[in-house]
């Protein structure tokens, strides 16, 4: 007879901020937490989550969308927030009309014959800003090949080149993006933008933060807690492929 289980799989969907807060003091051994505690340790688990910006791709994070291209405009704009700007017009994928919060552009391909069964995409080449700067003219026109990303404070822009022109423009440049996990805000009974495998580390992080401030004694222990828990959810989290492995012939005697 199979165990009786709740039959749900929806913890990290649950797990409120005020939970999560509660979590990390009592790993402290500080309970029943309010006020001004309640508001520091918020402050830390979003500097923890933009700290998480320098760790990497976050796989959940990765969206999609296509960029309507405009004949002559070479540079599109994709802001940080809706009070920032008005990101450029991008169609299907998963974002609707406009896209915010980008942070960096992981692939981009131009697409011809968008949502028929002639669409076929061509790989552009991703270059960096040297590289950009030695274009001889950078107001050519033509069928686009390269694109160059530069990262703001309140926006990520891509520039193409060439420049689409009057054929390319009515095409698309589809492309693959990671965004910035969002904030978490004075909601506590909301849950975070994680998925299931990064709560543990979440936990074990706001708990690392949190000790600097109330418990320096600990630190040491939740920090070595907190980096080998966001390790492993880090390892998991990549994107997988299939392995190949080819046998090699080998002849001790020769």
């Amino acid at each position: 007879m199979a165990n009786t289980t709740s039959g749900t799989v929806t913890f990290d969907k649950t797990f409120a901020v005020d939970e999560i807060i509660e979590e990390a003091y009592e790993r402290l051994g500080i309970q029943a937490v309010s006020g001004y505690q309640l508001k520091t340790a918020r402050r830390s688990l979003n500097i923890m989550f933009q700290e998480w910006g320098n760790r990497g791709v976050h796989y959940w994070e990765v969206g999609d969308t296509n960029i309507d291209l405009v004949e002559g405009q070479a540079e599109y704009t994709f802001y940080r927030a809706t009070g920032d700007g008005t990101s450029s017009t991008t169609v299907g994928g998963t974002t609707g009309t406009s896209t915010y919060g980008i942070a960096d552009v992981l692939e981009a391909t131009y697409r011809t014959g968008r949502g028929t069964t002639s669409e076929a995409d061509s790989a552009l080449t991703k270059i960096a800003r040297s590289a950009y700067s030695a274009l001889a003219n950078k107001l050519s026109t033509g069928t686009p090949s390269q694109y160059f990303v530069q990262r703001f404070v309140d926006k990520t822009t891509v520039t193409l080149y060439p420049t689409p022109n009057s054929t390319a423009a009515s095409k698309d440049v589809h492309m693959f993006f990671v965004k910035r996990i969002q904030d978490v805000d004075a909601t506590y009974t909301d849950a975070t933008d994680l998925p299931y495998r990064f709560v543990p580390c979440m936990v074990s992080g706001l708990a690392f933060y949190l000790s600097q401030k109330v418990n320096p004694q600990l630190t040491q222990t939740m920090k070595l807690l907190y980096e080998d828990e966001l390790a492993r959810a880090l390892a998991e989290d990549g994107s997988a492929s299939s392995t190949f492995i080819t046998p090699k012939n080998y002849y001790p005697n020769i």
